[in-house]
């Protein structure tokens, strides 16, 4: 799946991860079990051009977070591969860096702000301190709050300060795990703001992961949709708001909350996403599927490249989605 004709900066080729989840061998042998392998992630490819937003939606247990965390290095692909413009990446890179989603867990307690903001810059020949300095003042904070502990902050100003130690690395590429998911609504607006002028100011490009519809619409100029770690749709945001191909896709924006909705009665998500450990033979969402027929329950779907799209879904290639 691609991101249309500019370069890529980033680009993922068929990822792959697989996480070994069994008991200990000793178990396993006195309990007769076998090993049980979960596929957080598969044959996942897409591509992020320059100054290019693109958003990751689905459900918990989506592979979401996995695939960021490999984007980044914190996690090595059991299959397939990530470049990073012509090249492979090769173990972390500071070109590439990681905004979390909790800004209470990810910042060290006993380190100063200026510390915590220091530590992703390589060059000894920047004066760290007045970095620190200028990089708060940047995301909304004061020169004066470097020398603060964390906890003398409130969950908004954490984050702004976890954006101010993504950008000390002078990055081109940013990716974003649920960032302003444990804030406040109102806090919300403004980190999401800030993120945005900073990206057009600074020219970065964002992989921007959530679940919530409403701030992928705001701030993603394309949006893959996962469902049990495969890329079941991936579109320009405003043809996929417009025109949902695949039912899971549909699913999610008719349960998301509108504001021009009031009185609307939305049918709830059907069922819940299966367990990875053992999926569903064939397209793995046709058990929750109202357009399941019968090869949706045995052979897996391929990826239909369309007009600046992709799906994969038997129904639209069937021409059964309409």
């Amino acid at each position: 799946m691609t991101a249309g004709p500019r370069p890529a900066l980033v680009r993922a080729d068929h990822l792959g991860r697989v996480f070994d989840v069994s008991k200990p061998w000793l178990n396993r042998v006195l309990e007769g079990e076998d090993r049980k392998l979960l596929h957080a992630v598969t044959d996942v490819s897409f591509e992020i051009a320059p100054n290019e937003v693109y958003a990751l939606v689905g459900e918990s247990g989506s592979g979401k977070s996995t695939i960021g965390k490999m984007i980044v290095g914190l996690l090595q692909p059991t299959a397939g591969d990530i470049a990073i413009g012509e090249s492979p990446r090769t173990g972390r890179s500071t070109r590439l860096q990681m905004i979390f989603q909790s800004p209470f867990a990810s910042m060290n307690p006993r380190w100063r702000v200026r510390d915590i903001i220091a530590e992703t810059i390589a060059d000894p020949s920047i004066d760290r301190g007045a970095r620190a300095g200028e990089l708060l003042e940047k995301v909304g904070l004061s020169a004066e709050d470097a020398e603060k502990f964390p906890h003398e902050f409130s969950g908004g100003q954490r984050q702004r300060i976890a954006v101010a130690r993504a950008l000390a690395a002078d990055p081109d590429f940013i990716v974003c795990d649920e960032p302003t998911s444990a804030l406040d609504v109102s806090v919300q607006a403004q980190v999401l703001n800030l993120m945005r002028d900073l990206q057009e100011e600074l020219a970065l490009s964002y992989l921007f992961i959530s679940h919530d519809l409403a701030v992928v619409r705001y701030m993603a100029d394309r949006i893959g949709v996962l469902y049990l770690g495969r890329l079941v749709e991936d579109a320009p945001r405003d043809a996929l708001f417009a025109e949902p191909l695949h039912p899971y896709t549909r699913m999610l924006l008719e349960a998301a909350p509108r504001l021009d909705a009031f009185g609307r009665e939305a049918p709830p998500p059907q069922g819940e996403i299966p367990d990875p450990i053992d999926p569903p033979s064939g397209c793995a969402f046709h058990p929750r599927c109202p357009l399941a027929n019968r090869r949706c329950k045995t052979e897996a779907p391929r990826t239909l490249a369309l007009e600046n799209r992709c799906v994969a879904c038997h129904a639209v290639e069937e021409g059964r989605s309409a």
